[in-house]
């Protein structure tokens, strides 16, 4: 139960929306469901696009907590995840904060692997772009797989 604001019964005193178009809805169940159902397509389809952009160097995971964050708006278990997630980014901060450079430069070389293996992978599934330049492709062309 929320707190109640000064001259405001205890009774009175029920979650109040940030917004007032959300309360509104709220008050009509099936615009509520609408409004729920759509709420999750969107974050689906945000994530999903995450999803798809995660082995590309770019924003893939802002977007899958983007998308978190949405559902987060409308669903208690999305807020949990999300609220799980921001901590284990601060917590994996501060412990990068607290290294020397050579474990930050061990981590980052790590990463840049990922995103090359990532990119190998690609090319394998899907060949090597069109648009890459010439001397891209006949490098690319003498590595193993490719």
């Amino acid at each position: 139960m929320a707190t109640p604001m000064p001259g405001e019964d205890v009774e009175s005193a029920a979650p109040r929306e940030r917004f007032a178009w959300r309360a509104r809805i709220r008050t009509n169940p099936t615009a509520y469901l609408f409004y729920r159902v759509a709420v999750a397509v969107i974050g689906f389809l945000v994530i999903a696009t995450g999803v798809v952009l995660l082995p590309l160097p770019g924003p893939g995971w802002v977007i899958i907590f983007i998308g978190l964050g949405i559902w987060a708006t409308e669903f208690a278990w999305a807020k949990r995840l999300l609220r799980f997630a921001r901590e284990k980014v601060r917590l994996w901060t501060v412990w990068m904060s607290r290294q020397g450079w050579f474990m930050r430069g061990l981590v980052s070389l790590g990463i840049v692997l990922l995103v090359a293996v990532c990119f190998w992978l690609v090319f394998l599934v899907s060949g090597v772009p069109g648009f890459l330049p010439g001397q891209v492709k006949d490098w690319l062309g003498h590595v193993p797989g490719l």
